[in-house]
């Protein structure tokens, strides 16, 4: 089985980009199956003969590009907005990242257009104080168009007439749902039919491409956009992404059935974190999430938006183990507890003294809802310098360990730092 799978296990910002860069020294493909620049991973490299640290933002092309051996794909469950394709490709070049030949993109992937992201924000004004907290990235109206069949796809750009004719209708029906905002439609025409060509070398059948890969022996790394709770069906809804974040939106993102699927990996920051409006039981409005605010630079790599923050949820990734069925997690930012004197770990959520089973669909529930916590006693020194997990305090091995027994699933990635350096890899469950 030759497809691995990175996956975001909370409300997304989890550093999956970090793992994805250190395991793609190793892979041949990687792939993005779902989302669009709406999300945002960095990554910090050396480059050069100087080896000088340089950090890249990727947002809707692949992040395992940095691996100058590694093919990026964007597939077919993505959305892409090819203005901001190039914008991104062009700022990879100039900082020294050459994708030449190694960067391809589905011909059935939907398209994001200007307008998309004019709706996005009417949309929001629409829900007044029941804001999702979208991007405005143009992502949800793309999609929508996706569901109601009246959307366009990366090659609906090849035959400009057709084309055109679609776009007006679409633009057209846009006005009467929206009022006549300002959109130049047949500038946009004429700018597609540029970008287009520019685009054309790029374009391939992804499904023909990633079958010919696997029956080559070739390694093939999924790399998932946003998370687990940001999931269209399991997630918070409506505070959600317009995606499928799952491993099921690996499958009918990228055209690949499940028995080709290895390994999964959960992506699981040492805290929660959130984006955008909903419930976040964990949440500290308090000097602890300050803390976790500033030590842990909780700024969106697309938005800069600051993260809401909280405590570890285990209900949380309880429920997202059930899901995506991880073989093995990625604890990251590990380090930003290092100061924290205690370290509280949410376990059940209770509602009038009963607890709950699992995580609530009913976000009214989700708002009641007391969490219980385990108190765990902090390390009060840094593990930025540890080069293993052995040299980790005994009281950070400690949360560690009760994480993994919580879940009953290992952690073999723990992260410590920013850097690749900054990445434990331990080879087997903690038991003290």
């Amino acid at each position: 089985m030759s497809v691995t799978v990175v996956l975001g296990s909370q409300w997304g910002d989890e550093g999956k980009g970090k793992l994805v860069d250190i395991l793609a020294a190793d892979i041949d493909v990687c792939a993005r199956c779902a989302g669009g620049n709406n999300a945002g991973h960095t990554i910090v490299v050396p480059m050069g003969p100087e080896k000088v640290k340089t950090t890249f933002a990727f947002h809707l092309i692949p992040s395992g590009l940095v691996n100058p051996k590694c093919t990026g794909v964007i597939g077919s469950g993505v959305v892409i907005h090819v203005p901001s394709f190039f914008a991104e490709l062009d700022a990879l070049h100039a900082q020294g990242l050459d994708c030449t030949n190694r960067l391809f993109v589905s011909d059935r992937a939907h398209l994001v257009f200007d307008f998309h992201q004019i709706v996005d924000g009417l949309k929001e004004v629409e829900l007044g104080g029941s804001s999702i907290g979208t991007t405005k990235k143009g992502i949800g109206p793309a999609y929508s168009a996706k569901a109601s069949r009246s959307g366009l796809r990366v090659h609906h750009l090849f035959d400009h007439g057709t084309f055109a004719d679609k776009f007006r209708k679409i633009v057209e029906g846009r006005f009467k749902r929206y009022g006549h905002f300002e959109y130049d439609t047949e500038g946009e025409i004429v700018r597609y039919k540029a970008l287009a060509e520019r685009l054309r070398p790029y374009v391939i059948d992804s499904v023909v491409f990633l079958h010919k890969a696997l029956a080559d022996k070739k390694r093939v790394l999924v790399e998932g956009a946003n998370a687990l709770m940001l999931d269209i069906d399991f997630g918070t809804y409506p505070f959600v992404t317009s995606s499928s974040t799952t491993i099921g939106g690996v499958c009918t993102g990228l055209g690949i059935p499940p028995k080709l699927i290895g390994t999964t990996i959960g992506v699981v920051k040492a805290y929660t974190t959130r984006v955008g409006g909903g419930p976040f039981p964990s949440e500290q409005l308090n000097d602890v999430g300050v803390h976790l605010q500033e030590v842990g630079c909780e700024y969106g790599t697309t938005t800069g938006r600051r993260r809401r923050c909280g405590w570890l949820d285990l209900v949380v990734l309880k429920y997202s183990c059930l899901i995506n069925g991880y073989d093995t997690l990625n604890l990251t930012k590990l380090d930003v507890l290092d100061d924290l004197p205690e370290i509280k770990i949410a376990v059940k959520y209770l509602v009038d003294g009963k607890e709950l089973s699992g995580f609530p669909a009913d976000l009214e529930l989700l708002a009641k809802v007391e969490v219980e916590y385990v108190t765990l006693p902090g390390w009060n020194t840094s593990i930025a310098s540890a080069t293993s997990v052995d040299q980790l305090p005994e009281n950070c091995k400690k949360y560690v360990a009760f994480i993994e027994e919580y879940l009953d699933v290992p952690i073999e990635w723990i992260g410590v730092g920013p850097g690749r350096e900054s990445m434990l890899k331990k080879e087997a469950k903690l038991i003290l």
